[in-house]
């Protein structure tokens, strides 16, 4: 039996998702959350019986009539598909807006049943829905939910699956004028009267409420950026230098640096594995998995707080903020919702940019969303804030304050130097504060840290098992005692010329760079391989190995180069999936390396000017490169300038 969930974005499909099947999909409070359908079987708590059924999340629409991406996908699927029944998510806190959507789906003849959600906030409220008088009206079963409770989901279920069962086509309400030209404004009038009928409101809808009162303050036009600066501050510097940061520090001195490879070269040894093949697992696998492994309560920490941020529906006022600053430079407030779930993950956060309709705004913020910090590059902040800046908690905000920069001054440079008209609208729904819900975030928190852990004992420890290879044997497969002979060093020292101008010297930090664009968390890795095989010192701890080719500055600027350079392979192939055009793929992150590279020379060059008063390595290639780049970009702007003056088009 295969049982479908729709309903409107922000109505807690999601929510109900996870709660009935266990699993941790992210759910938040604009639409484009979900961008495609989620299967699941159901759990043991509402299948007793252990009937085959399988629940299929799809992705929140207004309207049968698709507008977005998202939206065709869910109409494709039912008319495709023909699911067995549909759970009809009804959020009970906006019946009319739900209801309209409703009576589209009761005239497929797909047997239905409502689900009438948030019945927690129609008591806060203490608005009353008639659940008889709305099942009578609809011509099908209504339950009361409320999913985060998970208060009636085992009714919901239960009525679903018997309903599935007995395969009884939909009857679908009646009302003038649905086959007629002005069909909407039908179905709309047919659904005020049943909310007339049904929904007693006994608060007054012209009183301002708290989330109004909220609202004046985070979201004012002045106000919300700096509040939403603070906020984010505070939850870095809780995350990196506060709890998350002791943890870390634990994991990485005791648990990885002595208990760990304590154990395993204990273990080894009792067996008699050959010296190499031991330097390999503890050296290579474990050491490099481990110091990457080190910094996730550290991640755990940052993802908790952020996912108790968004369910409390912060997140959603964060777009308002953000739209109108966007809008100058070609963007609105839709792309802030890929950027902020890409600093989870880059890749969802791109996927996240198809519920963008405007094809130019689209590809714009497929391009800059990989400029917000992921899960994977905090491990990264982390290291190099520990080793050159401890106890100064503003490396890693800094990082976020950057990143909003660089999209602004990107966003300006690409609709400079492209032709083309913005067209897009941003239209979203404010969900009423709430108490966030800790088992959510703790959900969200796990999911989190298994993808990571993951991550790390697959692709991670296959890369560090090569870059152990790499850095201990020649092209002629013998060991070697001198690193630089190796092939790890040949490699490098190909690239390191590049990274020059950058203030980067050694073969080490091309290495390690070049790692980086497999997984980012291989930044951290490659070098706790490199440097446990030439330093006793451990590589997070202030002054330790990692210091002899860093100054604070270059290492700020290595931070900057490895943060805003193209993502990994991964979140590469969703850029091309949704660029559409390997055209703009490439033109995409030719434009992000050239972001990082120049923005890590001048933090380089100006930086070192600054605090030492002398001209850092690479100073004149880096004037050269400079120069060259600004009379590459003039030309490129005034071309275009020229196009669009010829077709009419503002800037």
């Amino acid at each position: 039996m295969k049982i479908a969930l729709t309903g409107n974005p922000n109505s807690g499909k999601t929510t109900l998702f996870n709660a009935i099947t266990g699993k941790a999909e992210v759910a938040g409070n604009w639409p484009g959350v979900t961008v495609e359908k989620k299967e699941a079987d159901l759990k043991k708590k509402y299948n007793p019986k252990g009937i085959n059924v399988r629940v299929v999340d799809l992705p929140g629409t207004y309207s049968f009539s698709p507008y977005t991406g998202e939206e065709a996908i869910t109409r494709d699927f039912i008319l495709g598909e023909e699911p067995d029944v549909i759970i009809n998510i009804v959020d009970g806190a906006n019946v009319s807006r739900s209801l309209f959507f409703t009576t589209q789906l009761l005239e497929l003849g797909i047997p239905i049943i409502i689900a009438l959600n948030k019945s927690d906030i129609l008591s806060k409220r203490g608005d009353v829905v008639d659940k008889n008088a709305l099942s009578k009206a609809l011509n099908c079963k209504v339950v009361a939910t409320t999913a985060t409770s998970e208060d009636g989901l085992i009714n919901l279920i239960s009525e679903a699956v018997k309903l599935g069962k007995e395969k009884k086509p939909q009857i679908a309400p009646d009302f003038a004028g649905k086959d007629s030209e002005d069909s909407d404004r039908a179905r709309q009038r047919f659904v005020d009267g049943i909310v007339e009928k049904c929904q007693v409101k006994k608060r007054d809808s012209s009183k301002i409420t708290f989330s109004d009162k909220v609202d004046r303050v985070v979201a004012h036009k002045w106000l919300g950026l700096p509040i939403f600066f603070a906020i984010m501050w505070a939850v870095f510097s809780f995350s990196i230098e506060g709890l998350g940061g002791y943890l870390s520090g634990y994991f990485n001195d005791v648990v990885f640096g002595e208990i760990v490879p304590s154990v395993a070269n204990g273990f080894l040894e009792g067996m008699g594995v050959n010296p190499l093949l031991q330097a390999l697992i503890v050296d290579g696998a474990i050491g490099g998995v481990g110091a990457v492994v080190g910094f996730l309560p550290l991640i755990m920490v940052l993802f908790f707080c952020l996912s108790l941020l968004e369910d409390c529906g912060y997140m959603a006022r964060v777009a308002v903020v953000m739209d109108r600053f966007f809008k100058k430079i070609g963007l609105s407030g839709k792309s802030i919702i890929p950027m902020i779930v890409g600093s989870g993950c880059a890749i969802p956060g791109v996927m996240a940019t198809r519920t963008i309709e405007d094809v130019n705004e689209r590809r714009m913020t497929t391009i800059l969303t990989p400029f917000v910090p992921c899960g994977a590059k905090l491990p990264i902040i982390a290291l190099f804030a520990a080793v050159f800046f401890p106890e100064k908690n503003w490396v890693g905000p800094s990082m976020y304050v950057i990143a909003i920069t660089m999209i602004v001054i990107g966003g300006l440079l690409l609709k400079k130097i492209f032709v083309w008209e913005n067209t897009s609208q941003f239209i979203i729904e404010l969900p009423e504060y709430k108490i966030p819900s800790l088992k959510y975030a703790f959900l969200q928190m796990i999911d989190k840290a298994k993808s990571f852990i993951y991550k790390a004992t697959t692709i991670i420890l296959v890369c560090n098992t090569l870059v152990w290879f790499a850095q201990a044997y020649s092209w002629t497969l013998s060991p070697v005692e001198d690193q630089s002979l190796s092939i790890l060093a040949s490699i490098g020292s190909v690239i390191a010329p590049i990274l020059i101008p950058l203030g980067f010297v050694g073969w080490q930090l091309s290495a390690a760079a070049l790692t980086g664009f497999i997984a980012k968390e291989n930044v951290v890795a490659t070098f706790a391989v490199i440097l446990v095989a030439t330093s006793e010192e451990s590589l997070h701890l202030p002054g330790g190995a990692l210091a002899q080719f860093f100054t604070p500055v270059t290492a700020f600027a290595y931070l900057v180069f490895n943060l805003f350079t193209p993502p990994c392979f991964a979140a590469i192939g969703a850029m091309n999936s949704e660029m559409g055009s390997k055209k703009w793929l490439f033109r995409g992150l030719a434009f992000q390396f050239g972001v990082g590279y120049i923005l890590a020379m001048i933090v380089t060059q100006v930086g070192t000017l600054i605090a030492y008063k002398t001209p850092a390595v690479g100073f004149v290639p880096a004037i050269v490169i400079a120069v060259a780049m600004a009379i590459y970009i003039t030309t490129v702007i005034r071309k275009a300038e020229s196009e669009r003056h010829k077709i009419g088009v503002e800037a």
